[in-house]
This record gives structure tokens, sequence and C-alpha cells, in this order.
């Protein structure tokens, strides 16, 4: 759809208005669902959807919260961004909800609304020290290195020992980018900022912690390969974190995903021997960074440096064994690692929304199968809830369009008893924004701005890797009003403010 057009066309005068928070990939697949479901699909159902955004880019997440060295993040953004070119969905960014726009605003312009809302903060690590200086979350970071406009320019790092918490793949990502040379990373689209602050960083070890054991990781085999990739930088594991209990060996042989991580981690091991038996033979030295991957591991304490205090100096662990279930046991002993800084990367958790309840426990909108549910347990009608928000952060690309095609289902299963929006015009929104002087994006500004990436990344020209000279794909513009600026759409002057609320 242009901007500013319409398109109810369903009978008995106009189709079914929808707003979709959140342009990420589960409110992008929740759109997509929606117009590719059989009653819109057949003509029985006329739609028009909109999908709004804090941020003035699409993509949520995956822009926001994916390595940029991401083997899949290309593929994923492809997806995505067919279905918003196709021109049926509206995309509205740079407008927060809460803020700019709340619940009542939404049902009145819309008969149905759809929070994709995501979890972008860190779950909390409730150890002493963890208030250190030097004590980050891994959400945090992620924001940083991915060109977030809402998180400062600069990054503290200064350490040259790193303990990232955490056995999933963000824990992953945060590892690989803190141990990678900041070289590596120009071919993708490493914001100038990023890439300065990694190349001045002192790192020489990075560990990587979890608390089960290597049958029990959550991390995924293609992220667990990606590890191996990177110049210049070797692998350590530990013979003693490799010991299996029943529970583990039947994973290993009924989960082809399990079976696959174990023997990746153990032929590793196997070449690390080699590879150290070779250097002391040969008197040579290995790599100039390590990254560490250590098992069985539950922090304790954060430990306070005695020559600067409030900053972090040290973590300490107790030792795990597994208890013949796959699940673990502390053994009593503990151990101490000499480390200037501290990434919790123990999971993200979402956040409460404006005039919706929430469920402060587990992070997520109370709901039913993607029915938005009030405070006494009844659902609330024409309020629905996908992705991460719904469930909870778990899960790949693939869980969330199956919860997505949930949500959705049961959004078209109601629409015959939903609240008609008493201002459901299109141009309605476009006024009540303007009127407001919310300065949002759109999709056509969108297009503009990823070609603005482009343009940069070409301008900079060939850059040297350990692979040789190498384009930059394109180089991420960070602040918000540089953002903005690129993809506001043209003023039309002619939408008056008149009636508007």
């Amino acid at each position: 759809m242009s901007e500013g057009t319409t398109g109810n066309n369903n009978v008995p005068g106009r189709g079914l208005r929808v707003a979709i928070v959140g342009a990420g990939p589960a409110g992008v697949y929740a759109a997509d669902l929606l117009t590719k479901s059989e009653p819109a699909a057949s003509g029985g159902l006329g739609l028009s959807i909109d999908l709004f955004d804090r941020y003035p880019a699409p993509y949520g997440l995956i822009r926001y919260g994916v390595a940029p060295d991401h083997p899949r993040i290309k593929g994923i953004v492809t997806a995505l961004h067919k279905v918003l070119d196709r021109g049926d969905i509206r995309f509205f960014g740079n407008v927060d909800y809460g803020t700019d726009l709340d619940l009542d605003d939404l049902r009145r312009h819309y008969d149905a609304v759809v929070f994709a809302t995501g979890a972008v903060k860190d779950a909390d690590l409730n150890i002493p020290g963890v208030e250190l200086e030097g004590s980050f979350g891994a959400a945090d970071f992620v924001s940083w290195y991915d060109g977030h406009p809402d998180v400062p320019r600069e990054w503290p790092l200064s350490a040259k020992e790193v303990a990232v918490i955490g056995n999933g793949n963000v824990a992953l990502d945060v590892a690989r980018i803190l141990s990678k040379h900041a070289g590596e990373l120009l071919p993708t689209e490493i914001p100038d900022n990023v890439y300065e602050g990694l190349k001045a960083s002192p790192v020489t070890d990075v560990h990587v912690f979890g608390r089960r054991g290597p049958a029990q990781v959550k991390f995924t085999p293609l992220e667990l390969r990606e590890l191996s990739h990177s110049h210049d930088v070797d692998i350590v594991l530990y013979p003693e974190d490799f010991e299996f209990d029943e529970a583990s060996d039947e994973a290993i042989r009924g989960n082809n995903q399990t079976k696959t991580m174990v023997a990746t981690l153990t032929n590793w091991l196997v070449e690390q021997e080699d590879r150290e038996e070779r250097q002391e033979q040969q008197g040579t030295r290995g790599a100039s960074r390590r990254l560490h991957l250590h098992f069985l591991h539950t922090p304790v304490e954060i430990l306070g440096s005695d020559a600067a205090p409030g900053t972090v100096a040290a973590i300490r662990f107790e030792r795990n064994e597994l208890d013949g279930t796959g699940n673990v046991r502390g053994t009593g002993g503990t151990v101490d690692y000499p480390v200037q800084a501290v990434y919790r990367a123990i999971g993200y958790f979402g956040s409460a929304l404006p005039g919706v309840e929430y469920d402060g426990r587990r992070g997520v909108i109370p709901n039913e199968e993607g029915r938005v549910l009030d405070a006494g347990g009844r659902p609330v009608p024409g309020v629905y809830a996908t992705g991460w928000i719904k469930r909870g952060p778990v899960g790949l690309i693939g869980h969330t369009k199956g919860d997505a095609l949930e949500t959705i289902t049961h959004l078209l299963a109601d629409r015959d008893g939903l609240q008609s929006a008493p201002r459901p015009e299109e141009e309605e929104v476009v006024r009540l924004l303007e009127a407001r002087g919310i300065e949002y994006t759109t999709w056509e500004g969108w297009l503009r701005l990823d070609a603005r990436e482009q343009e940069l990344g070409a301008a900079a020209g060939l850059v040297e890797t350990s692979r040789g000279p190498v384009p930059r794909e394109r180089i991420k513009v960070v602040p918000r009003e540089q953002m903005v600026a690129a993809s506001r759409p043209a003023r039309t002057g002619a939408l008056a403010a008149d009636g508007v609320g």
C-alpha cells in the first residue's frame, strides 16, 4: 500500500483493520500470515494492516539483536523484506507505543491489535557483585555492537580477560564478537564506532561458562561451528568437563543436534591436544587470543578489586556434577577465574506495556494461545500477542512462525465478534501521528536508508581480512536523527488535524 492510501473493501463496507505493534520477525510473520489466510486469499475478507515499531527501521532484533557476522542474518532479512516490499502492509517506524500512541488510540482506529514487542532486556542474575563496574548485561552489549540508535556510541573494552555467563546462542555471539579481531568484521554492516572500539580492545582470553554439561547446551550446531571460523583465535576446552552421565548418553544417541554438538566439541578437544603437543615440540605459540568453553560451572559471586574498589577483578563458580538425569548438582567446590569484565547472557526478558496486563515473573503478556487476558484471566476482545512477549524468549525463527500462526488463527476465528473501530479510515492514523508531531518513518523511507547504508559500504572500498581483500557490504547508520531524516515521508500538508483524537 502506498503512503496515505486506503484499502478497506470488506462487506459491509470495509475490511478488517489490524494494528501490529513490533516490526521484528514475530510482527512481520503475523502480518504475512494474515494476508495469506484463506479468508483473505479467497477475497472473502478485506484486510488493512499497519505495522508499528519504536525504531525508525524495521526488523527488530534481527537488526539490533543478532551479531553482524551471523551466517543466517542475510537470509532472514531477505525473507522479511519480501513480505514488507509487497505493498499490502504499511510500516510506521519511530512510533513508540505507550508514548506516541496508547491502546485507546489503537482501538479507536483498528478492530484488532496484536502485540509483537519481543523481549529486549537482560534477565536478572542475582549474585553478589553483579552491580560492580565491568559487569554487563549481554543485551546492552549486543545493542551497542549492532548500532542501536538509543545506546551510547562508546563501550568500555579495557579488559584482557572476560567471562561470559550462559550457554545459549547469545552467549556464543557475545564471546565471538569479543574474541574476534575487529578487521574480520569489516565485511559486515558493523558501524564505524563499533569497529574502532573493538579494534582497540586488549582482550586475550574470553571464557564462556555453562551450568550443565556439553550434552545439555542450548546453542545450535551452526552457532557453535562459527566459533572455529575466527582467525587467530584458539578454542580451549577442558577434559574434566567431558564427563557424561546416563541421561547425557541417551540424549546423544536420541537427538541428532545434540550428537552433532558433542561430536564437534570432542573433536576440538582432540585437535587441541594435538595442537598443544605440536607447539611444544616446535617451540611455537598459539593464537594471540583464546576462547575458552567451560561446562559444569554455576556462578556464585563476582569479586571486586582491592586495587580499584568497585570494579570487577574475578568471578567465582561452584563446580557441578551431572546427577544421572541430565541435571546437575553442586559439588561444594569453588574455583575463581581472574577477569576484568563479566557479561551476563542468561536470557532476555519482556517489558510491561501500558494498558495491558503483565506477568512480571515470566516477562510476558498473560494470554491464552495468543488471546490477551485481563487481570481476571478473561480474554480481552480484539487484543492479541505473538512472539517472545507471548511465550517468553525461547525458540528460534521457526518457532516464531508457528507461534504467529496460532495467534492469527484465533484472531480470524474471533473476527465476527470484534468491536468495530469507530475511526477505521487509513488516513486517520496518519492524521493522528502528524497532529501529534510524531516523526514517523515509512517503508519507502527504509528503502532509502537501506540504499544509503549500502552506498556507505561501497564508498569504503575493499578491506583487508585474513581471507584477503573483501568489499564492505554496508555501513549501518547509527544516530536516530540521521535514520529519521533519511526515512521520513514527504509531508503532504493536506492532512488537517481538525477532529483528530
